[in-house]
């Protein structure tokens, strides 16, 4: 399939599982979706009735505490949206229509492999319309504390440079960088799970997170060792897994992006941050077109005719 063409499925796919957070069932299905239509959420079983649709896209962030939400609990919300996104960008997929009946996307294993399995299971199709960019002009850069994140030129595909660095011994300090693609993402990047840390787990459940977290889903983390009696999947597991909510949170750029992405002890929050401040000054990016890499609309001009309000979250 030629890369400068938009994607989507060729057969809906559907999955089930809980929630990690809510530890609610809930049943999502992937349906193909035309060219221009981008990434969304169908959000249905509603108590009014009324189905809701939500873009993906970063103006709808409505919560980043542990994971990324979209929409309101009053019309209707999605959350923990970043795996399924992750692995929407990572394989390459512009257009797709997400029907889910709860208010969180199931947690399945941890990570992103088996959306991707799934979406592999049904394949790709080309959508006959040219695939376009959110070329980066200008670097931007947030910082919080000792964190930061930044979005910079290069020359051409997306870059990410993700490290982490905890205290806990366990995890420590790594860091992660390569070029996304869809081999490497496959190879590198799906099967990191999410993970946690067990002196944490009763402060979640105060505060109402983490409800549906098992070690069938989650990598838990002690004060000397890995939980988990299988262990990691991969040596570096920890920033791998932030790696893939990197990609997932980015995703909310609306288009792919053409341009390089650095951070430090980042997360959703920063994730997040680092596209608005992006999208606060038109001279920052471009919207380009297939190989010509010609310049188009803006984002603002893009979301208006999506119907998208804005929103400016804190970083």
């Amino acid at each position: 399939m030629r890369t400068n063409q938009q994607t989507t499925l060729k057969a809906p796919a559907t999955l089930s599982g809980i929630g990690v957070h809510s530890g609610n069932p809930v049943v999502i299905t992937l349906h193909p979706a035309p060219a221009n239509h981008g990434i969304a959420f169908l959000r249905t079983g509603m108590p009014t009735g009324n189905d809701r649709l939500i873009k993906a896209h970063h103006a709808c962030v409505s919560a980043t505490e542990l994971c990324t939400v979209i929409g309101d609990v009053e019309s209707g919300a999605v959350a923990t949206i970043e795996h399924l996104m992750s692995a929407l960008y990572g394989l390459g997929i512009d257009n797709v229509l997400v029907e889910i009946d709860g208010p969180e996307m199931p947690i399945l294993d941890g990570s992103a492999l088996p959306y991707v399995q799934a979406i592999d299971a049904v394949g790709t199709a080309s959508c006959g319309a040219a695939k376009r960019w959110i070329k980066v002009l200008r670097s931007v850069r947030i910082e919080v504390g000792r964190a930061f994140a930044e979005l910079r030129p290069i020359d051409r595909g997306f870059r990410l440079d993700v490290e982490i660095d905890f205290e806990n011994p366990v995890i420590g300090r790594s860091r992660k960088a390569m070029d996304l693609t869809p081999s490497a993402y496959r190879r590198e990047i799906a099967g990191a799970r999410t993970f946690g840390m067990m002196r944490d787990v009763e402060r979640y459940w105060k505060a109402g997170f983490a409800l549906g977290a098992s070690l069938e889903n989650t990598v838990a983390v002690g004060e000397t060792a890995v939980v988990n009696p299988e262990g990691l999947r991969y040596a570096d597991e920890f920033v791998r897994h932030k790696f893939l909510d990197a990609v997932g949170d980015l995703a909310l750029a609306g288009l792919p992006i053409q341009g390089g992405y650095r951070s430090y002890c980042g997360g959703h929050r920063m994730n997040v941050g680092v596209l608005t401040a992006l999208f606060s000054d038109r001279a920052n990016y471009a919207i380009v077109e297939g190989p010509s890499a010609r310049r188009e609309t803006s984002l603002t001009e893009f979301g208006a005719s999506l119907g998208i309000a804005a929103f400016v979250g804190d970083l």
